[in-house]
């Protein structure tokens, strides 16, 4: 295949997004289709093919933006916790990965159990499985609130 980072052999999963987050997403996609062309036009085909639901719904147990994703690798063996963030807000320190990033991409819409496989922008193979999503607050965040 030559769009993306999905290989038309691999089976893809079913995803659901809100109507927010593929508003949001669509135009992080579309602007940046000229510097990062692969991830863009992957996390565009995602978008395109997620069953879409009103902002008001919540999904539980499905990776949305700020959710924070435990997954394990399938080809490592690897189980890592991450939040899935817009790219300004990413910083691997603190495990927050960006959409616009390979797995950050593969990730969004997911539900828990669901694996998909994926290739790197250097046509690496991956295949992740959601373990756990939740929406807890991390101490950065909870200090933000304070008055």
């Amino acid at each position: 295949m030559s769009r993306g980072c999905i290989d038309e052999a691999m089976q893809l999963p079913p995803i659901m997004i809100t109507t927010d987050d593929m508003r949001r997403l669509g135009l992080l996609a579309d602007l940046n289709m000229a510097g990062f062309p692969r991830v863009a036009q992957f996390l565009a085909r995602e978008i395109d093919r997620a069953n879409v639901v009103p902002a008001t719904v919540h999904l539980q147990d499905v990776v949305r933006m700020g959710s924070w994703v435990r997954y394990h690798d399938n080809a490592t063996g690897r189980v890592r916790k991450v939040q899935l963030v817009y790219p300004d807000e990413a910083d691997i320190d603190l495990d927050r990965i960006s959409v616009l990033s390979p797995v950050g991409a593969a990730l969004i819409g997911l539900s828990v159990g669901q694996t998909i496989e994926f290739q790197t922008p250097i046509r690496e193979r991956h295949s992740l499985t959601i373990i756990d999503v939740s929406t807890e607050a991390t101490p950065s965040d909870v200090e933000a609130l304070s008055p």
